[in-house]
């Protein structure tokens, strides 16, 4: 299956103002790597907090918590990249997102900055057959010498097996 970055000229042709300026991106860590999802998906980051467990919910859901009045699931991002153990000290933050109309929180290990990256810097995810799962790649995104993997947040959030939030926020 080949990976392809979508192209952010619209059909017509004419780019807007987002296009020429880039994209931004909001880069988080996860371990030794960095990572960055779409600004406009973010609605605010918090830093970690408890959690209230769902009972029968997958390991990286670590459970809810109460947002101004709306129940919001949180996904730890290390267990669901399989990235080893994860830790929670000062550093540790909740990306509150807002993805296909719900809100859903995403443990990271940090936040960095905001990026903008033109179309130029933005390459396609390497193939890596069936040893990685790349659905959810844009591509990697280089800007001097720091590489973001970027993250289609609004597939991650919404394909099978993440679904489950659903079940768990209905």
């Amino acid at each position: 299956m080949t990976q392809t970055v979508q192209s952010i000229v619209p059909a017509n042709g004419e780019k807007s103002d987002r296009d020429i300026a880039g994209q931004e991106y909001l880069a988080f860590t996860l371990g030794k790597e960095e990572y960055g999802i779409d600004i406009l998906k973010v609605q605010e980051i918090r830093g970690y907090e408890t959690v209230t467990r769902i009972a029968n919910a997958p390991d990286f859901i670590k459970g809810v918590v109460n947002l101004r009045g709306i129940i919001v699931p949180i996904v730890d991002m290390r267990i669901k990249f399989h990235l080893g153990e994860p830790t929670y000290d000062q550093f540790t933050v909740v990306i509150i997102l807002n993805v296909a109309g719900r809100v859903v929180g995403m443990v990271v290990d940090s936040v960095s900055d905001v990026i903008t990256l033109s179309h130029e810097q933005i390459k396609p995810a390497p193939e890596m057959g069936t040893a990685l799962n790349t659905d959810y790649l844009i591509g990697l995104g280089t800007i001097d010498q720091r590489m973001l993997i970027l993250v289609d947040i609004d597939k991650l959030m919404s394909s099978a097996e993440m679904g489950l939030i659903e079940k768990i926020a209905a």
